[in-house]
């Protein structure tokens, strides 16, 4: 078992500007990296999360660092859990995540499922995840991690790393990249606004893309 009790975490205003962006611009200023696996999704459609990653690694049938967590989190972290992609088994469930609101945590990304799903929902606790399982499972097994660096949903996270989700999925911004990523991703939303405003004058995706060039190399005459 190794288990670190802190670890630096992003600047507030940081996490608070991260958090009117979306993963999808975000994936796309990061240079199309950092996005997880496609299953892993919101328990329910709607559910958002941002702030800085606890991560955490165990399993596949022992959720006992995942309480070391949670007992270790600060308001407004979001624990990142590897699972090992396991879904015969829900490691989190209703008492859980009464435990990590009560200790203002902000959301649960955990590649693996989780039960207690209807109940979860009238919490208003965000949970990403890849199904639910009513299989529980067991306290016994040491050999996890806590902030340590863990590869969940096919994505190197960091204890620290901004995590960003909605309805899209959930992408990881390292620490280190943050700012530049956030300046890229408003530079982009700029972009996409000027294009809105000229689909609305009449023009074309083809036109404000510029697109013909591969349209001529495909031969393809609009």
């Amino acid at each position: 078992m190794t288990v670190l009790h802190d670890f630096p975490r992003p600047d507030p205003a940081l996490v608070e500007a991260f958090r009117t962006q979306s993963p999808a611009t975000l994936h796309e200023a990061l240079g199309r990296k950092g996005a997880m696996v496609h299953p892993i999704k919101p328990l329910y459609p709607g559910m958002r999360l941002c702030g800085p990653a606890l991560t955490v690694s165990c399993g596949p049938t022992d959720n006992l660092m995942i309480h070391v967590a949670v007992a270790l989190a600060k308001p407004g972290d979001v624990l990142v859990v590897d699972f090992k992609g396991m879904t015969e088994a829900g490691p989190w469930g209703d008492v859980l995540t009464a435990a990590a609101k009560a200790r203002g945590i902000a959301g649960l990304v955990i590649d693996g499922c989780v039960r207690d799903a209807i109940t979860i929902r009238g919490m208003d606790f965000p949970v990403f995840c890849r199904g639910t399982s009513m299989k529980g499972t067991n306290k016994t097994d040491a050999g996890g991690t806590v902030n340590i660096g863990i590869a969940c949903g096919g994505v190197l996270v960091s204890a620290g790393d901004l995590v960003v989700a909605d309805d899209d999925g959930v992408v990881v911004v390292p620490q280190a990249q943050a700012a530049d990523t956030l300046a890229k991703a408003a530079a982009r939303e700029a972009a996409e606004e000027g294009y809105r405003e000229k689909l609305g004058e009449g023009e074309t995706t083809l036109s404000i893309l510029k697109l013909h060039p591969y349209l001529d190399a495909a031969g393809i005459t609009v």
